[in-house]
């Protein structure tokens, strides 16, 4: 049966990450099956309008919410009527059977709204915003938490990304029994080839420790940088792709640790040059001091490269240390250090490794990951009140 989903995002294109490599991904899978489709994400004060995107339309809208300060509340209280006209618009031209909620924040709150105030059901998925966020922000915002616990048990269902984000949302929120859907990753290569030649940036070195992600301190950059930096060998590179917050204190903490000729900072890449590290490095790290899942991990088993992942990683539910990826504390950096040393060192070892995460991600594509929602909805929609 053909449904209408409507996707609510955190977050998403132009901005990079995990969310909204997920909810890109999973609403191209949902459109081309036939399912009518779009995405809402929050307005970051860009006015990016609406636009169509693989099959599905794309909307971008303002939520702001209300702050503790008195100029705050004045400006929120003068942007809340164009939101609220805005979330409305959305829905009453869309009409949506389901809003499914990605990574709860301000765009949760309105969705929670909406749902309540139209009787439509509410699906939330988490993908660790609880305590993966650098900003820390359902600390600060006792809105956000109050929203969340309100969005656990109105809706109709709940998942997270893995075991970790489920145990975070149960403990800290109260959510009953949430279902874990994990990440994917796009298994066919013609999608996302990686291009015939190297990068511009790519260093000529037979060993590449190779990395990618936001560029935030929750990602660990900073530890895999001093790890590799007191275990490099010459002709040895690390490559760290990627943008965020925190790239210029990275590259200081290069300079500062005078490594600026073995280390490279790319910047944001593109999704080939994206595979193309994933193909060509020595070795993927996820280096991360807490990841909720981390897609990385499955394009490096996509891409053919040993993978070295934080052991502080909602991943562990699919990897099994030693036998598909290596797992290690980045917070140790003498065993960071050594963990890398170890994948370089011994390539007979780390080649059964990548061999057996190139054959272990097959599980894991998007199609799976729609085959799980699609049945949550299959549940859900004939409970809804009418």
């Amino acid at each position: 049966m053909d449904r209408r989903i409507a996707l609510v995002a955190s977050s998403f294109d132009p901005h990079t990450g995990g969310v909204e490599e997920h909810v890109r991904h999973v609403a191209r899978v949902l459109a081309a099956r036939g399912h009518h489709v779009v995405v809402w994400t929050v307005d970051r004060g860009e006015h990016l309008g609406a636009r169509d995107m693989d099959g599905f339309e794309v909307r971008y809208l303002p939520t702001p919410l209300p702050a503790r300060s008195l100029r705050a509340l004045l400006t929120f209280g003068t942007r809340l009527p164009a939101a609220v006209m805005s979330w409305v618009g959305a829905y009453l031209s869309f009409r949506p059977e389901i809003l499914h909620v990605h990574c709860f924040g301000p765009n949760g709150v309105y969705a929670l709204a909406l749902s309540r105030l139209t009787g439509t059901p509410l699906v939330v998925s988490g993908h660790g915003e609880t305590f993966m966020d650098d900003d820390r922000v359902f600390e600060k915002s006792a809105l956000l938490r109050r929203a969340l616990r309100l969005a656990g048990r109105r809706a109709a269902a709940v998942t997270a990304c893995s075991t970790m984000v489920a145990e975070a949302l149960e403990t800290g929120f109260g959510t009953q029994h949430p279902h874990v859907v994990p990440n994917g990753v796009e298994l066919d290569a013609r999608a996302e080839r990686a291009p015939q030649d190297p990068p511009t940036w790519w260093p000529l070195s037979t060993v590449v420790v190779g990395a990618v992600g936001r560029i935030e301190q929750v990602k660990g950059f900073d530890l895999l940088v001093r790890a590799f930096a007191s275990v490099r060998r010459p002709g040895e590179h690390l490559v760290i792709a990627g943008d965020g917050a925190a790239l210029p204190r990275l590259a200081a903490l290069v300079e500062e640790l005078d490594a600026a000729e073995a280390v490279v900072l790319p910047g944001r890449i593109s999704r080939p040059e994206v595979a193309w590290l994933m193909e060509h490095s020595t070795v993927v790290v996820v280096p991360s001091r807490v990841e909720a899942f981390g897609i990385v991990a499955l394009e490096a088993w996509r891409g053919g490269s040993p993978l070295l992942l934080t052991e502080n990683s909602g991943a562990r539910d699919v990897v099994t240390d030693g036998v598909d990826a290596f797992l290690v504390d980045p917070t140790d950096l003498t065993a960071l250090g050594a963990a890398i040393r170890r994948v370089v060192d011994d390539p007979d070892t780390s080649s059964v490794v990548a061999r057996n995460g190139h054959m272990s991600v097959q599980a894991y594509s998007w199609e799976r990951v729609c085959d799980d929602y699609i049945a949550i909805y299959d549940v859900v929609l004939p409970k809804a009140p009418q």
